[in-house]
């Protein structure tokens, strides 16, 4: 007989995996973050930097207010942490998964996308010379590199988003083949190319490439430990694998036992649960969570949890937002209880409540509760003050509460 799960169960099954329950202390060292990474196993990067770049505030959700300076040092310092690769889409990722990620690697002349690949089809030439380049010289900007190979020559904005040159593309192809990695950064953004056997470490970097099977089977198996309970399409998402790769290893889990076949209340599809899941009598979190969050990503399993429609409207016209430009979940508990758009302000050094919205049904705790995060988030932020904006159904009595 298959094993049932209350929603209230899943969703408590699934915070406990991500790190909610575990303790917040006043002064995150290394090896809080190291707790933290083992519960993520990956931390999306994105470029918006409207309120604070995505890879950090993960980090912030589980472990409260922290210094920063910890992920820098987790990727650049020795014995290094974290590295960067397209295991979910971009992100840091635990050091431990290099190996588990050369079937992807082997795979770039078909699987990477747009420019790249095509630099890599139509100019192999320059990819060699990029490669010998950042060999010899590593570690190197591709602006670094641009300037050796073609003399750095400004080229007209063709594009609203990214203008890469062929040097930077044919970086990108190399990156997505594991052929070169990502030693530092310059400042927030600016990678800093150099080859893997000067990054990566050697227990990781020399250690035996798996079988494409048996990867697929290893990053289903780290899937299902940092969701707790999960569909095929969760497990599918958390490190971006084909249909049938994830079938066949969840098939394979289930008959070694490490996952459980249940039935979650109100969902439309198999689950399964880890056997290291815990599922906790509660959660007790107070806390925002960025549109880049492994909890939330996955939008259809954030609204089977959760009961929360989510969608980031960054690319929809203002005039046609619902929430706003950059809106976050508030978790209070263990529901996601209300919405708010937020811009950091530096300049005036205030954290900016463009709007506020609460969920159906949420607490008469959800303003107190949202204004007392809405402070911390901004001590964090290094800012001053939070201004509400009179926009939204909850931003009344969140400013009366601030």
């Amino acid at each position: 007989m298959t094993q049932s799960l209350s929603l209230a169960q899943a969703r408590r099954i699934a915070l406990a995996a991500q790190g909610f329950l575990d303790p917040v202390h006043a002064r995150p060292t290394m090896r809080t973050f190291d707790r933290t990474l083992a519960r993520t196993g990956v931390l999306q990067i994105d470029s918006v930097n409207v309120l604070q770049r995505a890879h950090y505030m993960p980090l912030y959700a589980r472990m409260g207010p922290y210094d920063v300076d910890l992920l820098r040092r987790a990727a650049e310092e020795r014995p290094r942490r974290v590295l960067e690769y397209w295991a979910h889409v971009a992100t840091f990722m635990s050091v431990d998964l290099w190996p588990l990620m050369q079937h992807r690697m082997a795979r770039a002349s078909i699987d990477a996308w747009g420019g790249p690949r095509s630099i890599a089809e139509e100019n192999p030439a320059l990819v060699r010379d990029v490669l010998a380049d950042v060999r010899r010289h590593g570690p190197r900007s591709a602006r670094q590199i641009d300037a050796d190979l073609t003399g750095g020559a400004e080229r007209a904005k063709e594009h609203w988003g990214w203008n890469w040159s062929e040097v930077k593309q044919a970086l990108e192809y190399l990156f997505y083949a594991g052929e070169i990695t990502v030693a530092a950064r310059n400042g927030q953004f600016e990678r800093l190319y150099d080859v893997p056997e000067r990054v990566v470490p050697s227990e990781h970097l020399n250690a035996p490439t798996p079988e494409p099977a048996d990867a697929h089977r290893e990053l289903v198996r780290r899937a299902a430990r940092s969701h707790g309970v999960a569909s095929e399409q969760c497990l599918r998402d958390y490190y971006r694998m084909g249909v049938a790769q994830t079938r066949a290893a969840v098939a394979e889990l289930v008959d070694e036992g490490e996952l459980t076949p249940v039935d979650v209340e109100g969902w439309n599809r198999p689950a399964y649960l880890h056997r290291d899941a815990r599922i906790p009598r509660r959660v007790e979190a107070a806390t925002l969570l960025s549109p880049f969050d492994p909890i939330v990503w996955e939008r259809a399993r954030t609204e089977a949890l959760f009961d929360f429609f989510y969608r980031i409207e960054i690319y929809v016209p203002a005039a046609k937002r619902i929430h706003g430009y950059y809106v976050l979940p508030f978790l209070l508990g263990e529901q996601l209880v209300a919405r708010v758009d937020l811009k950091a302000d530096r300049a005036g050094s205030r954290l900016m409540v463009l709007g506020a919205f609460a969920e159906p049904g949420a607490p008469s705790s959800t303003a107190a509760a949202l204004a007392g995060e809405l402070r911390r988030l901004a001590g964090w932020l290094g800012l001053d003050d939070v201004e509400v904006r009179q926009h939204g159904d909850l931003a009344p009595a969140v400013a009366a509460e601030l």
